[in-house]
């Protein structure tokens, strides 16, 4: 199950499509990690009611956003579900440097349909492998997308990588790894707690423990090019309004870079 160059050239393009039809009809646009699928809209609705704005939004993993912002224009603001991308786009002066701000942070856990019996303490060599029961285990693209990449350097420091690394289910981003738990696909999956919070069909089995990978953070900044509205959305995000609707999808808030 993982996204062939194909797939992901065809996302790309939807992308692009996404940009010319109709994004500069809303007063801003919004590259955003899917983890924020949920929580980013309905802060867009309170912003558009207190100041008559609206934001459209294109959510994906943070890998494909970022480098679609890298090859054409439209996007005012990126918000990525780690460093790595963001400083990605920061080093070839694709953003405002000045305005990049870390907002958010959230755990990483193993979930399960949730109707399943299967208990699994997460721990050093945890036997995540009879625990799938022939099955896979669902994780966003460990090459590219952060949850993924959270997800194998935890399977990694607790020394359980290498026995399922032929069994896993790749997939584009953190939410189609949720959907493939929440639709019986696969027995495992791995995702932040907030996915797993907003998805009734699964249920967290355990969390893994954060010295097992790098913190889980979500900077923000305007692109190059963003049009002079979006910096006003952006100060929204990390104010009281923004922050009570983040921490009400299970979202710790952060501060600084």
């Amino acid at each position: 199950m993982r996204l062939s160059r194909l797939s992901r050239f065809v996302l790309a393009a939807i992308t692009t499509v996404f940009l010319t039809a109709g994004a500069f009809a809303a007063d801003v646009t919004m590259f955003a990690a899917a983890s924020l699928g949920t929580a980013l809209p309905e802060i867009a609705a309170a912003y558009k009611a207190k100041t008559g704005q609206s934001v459209q939004f294109s959510f994906a993993a943070s890998s494909v956003l970022a480098r679609q912002i890298e090859n054409s224009p439209g996007a005012d603001v990126f918000m990525s579900a780690d460093a790595d991308w963001m400083d990605y786009l920061d080093n070839r002066g694709l953003v405002q440097h000045a305005t990049r701000k870390t907002l958010l942070t959230t755990k990483l856990v193993l979930i399960a349909p949730a109707a399943s019996t299967v208990q699994v303490k997460i721990g050093p060599h945890f036997d995540l492998l009879g625990a799938l029961k022939g099955g896979r285990l669902a994780i966003a693209d460990p090459d590219s997308v952060p949850a993924g990449k959270y997800g194998k350097s935890s399977l990694v420091s607790l020394g359980v990588w290498n026995a399922v690394v032929d069994r896993t289910a790749n997939a584009e981003s953190v939410r189609v790894a949720l959907a493939y738990v929440a639709r019986g696909e696969t027995p495992l999956g791995i995702v932040y707690r907030t996915d797993a919070l907003i998805e009734p069909k699964v249920k967290v089995v355990d969390t893994f423990p954060d010295k097992t990978h790098a913190p889980i953070v979500y900077p923000a900044a305007l692109t190059k090019d963003a049009r002079p509205a979006a910096k006003a959305f952006l100060d929204f995000l990390s104010g009281p309004e923004a922050r009570a609707i983040f921490v009400k999808y299970g979202f710790e808030l952060a501060g600084g870079k």
